[in-house]
């Protein structure tokens, strides 16, 4: 019973974001969509007058409404959403990468709170604030009880305003006081730029923001004109999230010759319908050129990786990409609200949607699935190679994915990596240049002693999975009949961590490194001692290198 008035009090609330009312109502045919709608606005005010009056308690009318709108928003994607006058400032990052506030990053682990990264240029930059400083206190607040996201809050405001901040020196333990001045931060869109072999250029791009094009074309010309000599460069869209789509567009010109076709969108109302064509005369149309994506490029990152795969102008390397086929346009509501709704899909230069989650059809949980291989339907690229719908862009040259080891995942996710890294800054004044720098072998060993005593303990898969046995056995009353098999196999397995770490060295100094790099030559240090083992990049480079081959890919 409880679960019928459930499934009728979300219908109810399903109307909540059209204007409540029910004049009119014989205007309309019972068949009709609009009566429908109308007659439900005319129970939902009469629900809400009855529950408001009567109910026990008093129920604060704003929570109510919010309630119902989440409700009304679990039928549609996740990227339709309500956006509240006092979250903006997020809307607002999201199309520019701007926001008022102090230029770091910070982690909160128990009780401490942690700078972990600081933007080149901002406030915190100029005021000499470190990676693996304590944050102590804001405006005179502990931080301590204080979660992260309001700690995060707290750091953000208008540019011009000021922040008291007491910090601590992880080292030294000297306590200062700094007074920031607040500034607009801009995230820009090229994190990183330059050369990973003397005839490769590289430029990493993390999202598509206002100018985005404009800057990654200055980025672009920069780089060709400091090395006339250029096989080939590789456009870094891993872990790209999207944004504006018409700045996928100009991103795609830069490569792609003038009135071309990149993307067309499609949706209920067919006057939004448009298409989308390069405006300008490309930077260079015959530079060999790679998109890399993954399983977290999504959106705009697939608009520009799609259009060049469809039109043959380049190879996509690394992974699948995420499958975001949606577009989104804000709606203003009543008291400067939003409604970001989506309101098309896209489609790639072939005709395909690379949209992998269908929305529009759930099963009787509510629940969603992918579109399965079976739906998926074939496309031709301008060559005439065939591409698919339905699953995200599939690159032409497949890189399988790094996974790190249990092990590493439990150093980061403890902060040893991180706070070894604020040791080895104290005490190393400066360290060769980032995309050169190597711990030796002695720091390694230091590493591992600077662990003794630390719990980093953690377990397998295997080990996962031998305990679910154990619980399947017991409940099923076979577990004495192999208990020593299982005990046996148990020990054998039980992993000894001291030659986890040995096992996994290489990797866990690479993060070392990357971590330290970041201390010393910020982001930028941090991805570009990372490219020096980079498996999609190096593939890249081998593709450049061998043209037939690359050529090969585009038939």
């Amino acid at each position: 019973m409880r679960n019928i008035f459930n499934k009728r009090r979300k219908l109810l609330l399903l109307v909540l974001l059209l204007a409540a009312g029910g004049a009119g109502l014989l205007a309309f045919n019972e068949s009709d969509k609009y009566f429908q709608i109308a007659k439900n606005l005319d129970i939902f005010a009469a629900f809400y007058r009855e529950l408001n009056t009567y109910y026990v308690d008093d129920l604060s009318p704003e929570k109510v409404m919010h309630k119902g709108i989440e409700s009304m928003l679990e039928e549609t994607d996740p990227y339709t959403d309500f956006i509240p006058e006092e979250n903006l400032d997020d809307l607002k990052f999201m199309a520019t990468g701007k926001y008022g506030g102090v230029g770091a990053s910070i982690n909160t682990l128990g009780d401490t709170t942690v700078i972990t990264d600081i933007y080149e240029g901002s406030p915190m930059h100029r005021a000499g604030v470190k990676p693996g400083d304590i944050l102590l206190s804001l405006d005179g607040k502990p931080t301590k009880g204080m979660d992260q996201e309001e700690i995060s809050r707290l750091l953000k405001g208008n540019a011009g305003t000021s922040l008291d901040m007491l910090l601590k020196n992880p080292f030294t333990g000297e306590e200062t006081t700094k007074k920031i001045v607040r500034q607009e931060i801009n995230v820009m869109p090229v994190s990183y730029s330059g050369m990973v072999s003397s005839d490769v250029a590289y430029i990493k791009m993390v999202q598509f923001t206002e100018n985005s094009g404009a800057q990654v074309q200055m980025t672009f010309e920069r780089l060709k004109q400091e090395h006339p000599g250029l096989k080939g460069v590789i456009l870094d869209l891993r872990g790209n999230p999207g944004g504006l789509l018409d700045e996928a567009v100009n991103v795609s010109n830069i490569w792609i010759d003038k009135n071309k076709l990149i993307v067309s969108t499609k949706g209920k109302v067919k006057n939004w319908d448009r298409e989308y064509k390069t405006q300008q005369a490309p930077a260079d149309i015959n530079m060999p050129l790679v998109v890399l994506t993954n399983r977290s490029s999504a959106s705009a990152s697939e608009i520009v990786a799609g259009a060049v795969q469809d039109l043959d102008r380049g190879l996509v390397v690394g992974q699948r990409s995420f499958g975001k086929g949606l577009v989104q346009t804000t709606r203003p509501l009543p008291y400067n609200a939003k409604l970001k709704v989506t309101t098309a899909k896209y489609y790639t230069p072939s005709g395909r949607c690379i949209q992998a989650i269908d929305y529009s059809h759930r099963n009787q949980e509510g629940e969603v699935d992918y579109v399965p291989d079976s739906m998926r339907r074939s496309f031709t690229t301008l060559a005439g190679r065939k591409v698919k719908d339905g699953g995200g862009i599939e690159p032409d040259a497949q890189v399988e994915p790094q996974f790190l080891s249990q092990v590493a995942i439990t150093l980061l996710r403890k902060q040893y990596i991180f706070d070894y890294a604020t040791q080895y800054y104290y005490a190393h004044p400066k360290i060769a240049a980032a995309g050169s720098f190597q711990l030796s072998e002695d720091d390694f060993t230091d590493f591992l002693r600077f662990l003794d005593g630390k719990d980093y303990s953690y377990k397998t898969h295997s080990e996962e999975a031998l305990e679910s046995f154990q619980s399947t056995a017991r409940k099923e009353k076979y577990y004495d009949a192999v208990s020593k098999e299982f005990e046996a196999l148990q020990q054998k397995m039980r992993h000894d961590k001291k030659q986890d770490l040995l096992k996994n060295k290489t990797e866990i100094k690479r993060l070392l490194e990357e971590e330290i790099a970041n201390r010393y030559y910020l982001q930028k240090g941090r991805i570009e001692r990372s490219l020096a083992w980079d498996n999609e990049v190096n593939e890249s480079i081998r593709l450049f290198h061998n043209p037939q081959e690359y050529q090969q890919l585009l038939k």
